[in-house]
């Protein structure tokens, strides 16, 4: 009797234990752990290939490209989560904004932070009247259409940038104090200041975008309808106003990220085609429909970009973009939601 009741007890145990592997596993502590775990045997592996030093240094340069990765996710994400649709032409939207930017502040002699703000505000205006006379008229759930329409304005936006302002590239001025070479050195690592002013400024947007989703009226019901369009309406949320809204703060997020990488690649009308990709490949891996999602997926991007070409020789620097896309390719098949990204579930 004894015996039944102790294999009753470990049977007990058993289908305990098994529930919370279960609900360890739906849950995002596992992808984490999962990412926790790869990080930590790539950095064994790197501090003992090239010294801990080596390491630090790519660490740190790999966080300048990763913040402005994630600044570029971000603003797709937002267009995604309202519309669950990928706006196209939000790289060259950030690219036109950025040369209005090199205009205010280059040729009009207007400080260089103001002249970004000024941009963004001109840009976040200009993607609410694309949104009003071209994204409007048509049917929220008609993707294919608007899909289409994303496309014609990364060509419109390309091929006017080229009519006004040629191929030449442009040197834009860095928004922070000092030279791009400025620098400091911690345990021999050399940290520009400059890198310090982008994760800072990607970390304050972050935050203020949060809170304007969390804590205002407009950014409530933008989320309400990014959750369900169909219940947002019926309880009396305009949707095309708060779709216009999504698509102006895109486009302002989008331009600051033009500016941040301008000052390193020069500035001329195909700049951002290789930040959207990574970008693209940053939202893809965060999660399309998260915001956070998107600040780590941009950063684990730059550092994948960084230390995979510097630690594995047959990659290199020029298969880093072919990189990204295949991680696009491998979070769409192995987990389509991204790290972060809720699954979405729908009544069949």
């Amino acid at each position: 009797m004894a015996t039944a009741l102790d294999t009753e007890g470990i049977n007990d145990q058993l289908r305990s234990g098994l529930a919370s592997i279960e609900r360890f596993g739906s849950r995002r502590a596992r992808n984490l752990g999962l990412l926790a775990l790869f990080l930590v045997l790539f950095s064994i592996y790197a501090v003992y290939d090239g010294g801990l030093r080596l390491y630090a240094q790519r660490l740190v340069d790999a966080m300048d490209n990763g913040f402005v990765y994630s600044a570029m996710a971000l603003a797709l994400v937002l267009i995604y989560k309202a519309t669950g649709v990928i706006n196209f032409a939000q790289g060259n939207m950030a690219m036109f904004g950025t040369f209005i930017a090199y205009v205010i502040i280059v040729e009009q002699g207007l400080p260089v932070a103001i002249g970004i703000l000024v941009a963004m505000a001109i840009s976040a205006l200009a993607a609410a009247v694309i949104e009003r006379l071209f994204i409007r008229p048509f049917d929220p759930s008609n993707h294919l259409a608007l899909t289409i329409v994303t496309l014609s304005w990364f060509l419109i936006l390309a091929a006017l940038a080229g009519v006004i302002w040629a191929y030449d590239p442009k040197a834009f001025p860095t928004p922070f104090p000092g030279g791009k070479n400025d620098f400091f050195d911690l345990g021999g690592v050399r940290i520009r200041y400059e890198s310090i002013g982008i994760w800072l400024t990607v970390l304050v947007v972050v935050a203020l975008v949060t809170l304007l989703l969390k804590r205002t009226k407009i950014g409530l019901a933008f989320r309400s309808v990014s959750s369900n369009l169909e219940s947002s309406r019926l309880v009396g949320i305009h949707i095309g106003r708060t779709l216009q809204f999504g698509w102006a703060l895109a486009a302002a997020v989008g331009t600051l990220a033009g500016c941040l990488i301008a000052r390193v690649t020069y500035l001329d009308p195909n700049f951002m085609g290789r930040v959207l990709v990574y970008s693209f490949a940053a939202a893809t891996l965060g999660g399309l429909d998260s915001l956070g999602g998107a600040v780590i997926g941009g950063v684990l991007i730059g550092m994948a970009e960084t230390m995979l070409s510097g630690y594995v020789g047959f990659i290199g620097s020029e298969l880093a973009l072919a990189g990204a896309l295949v991680v696009i390719v491998v979070i769409l098949l192995v987990k389509p939601s991204g790290l972060f990204g809720s699954t979405r579930v729908e009544r069949v």
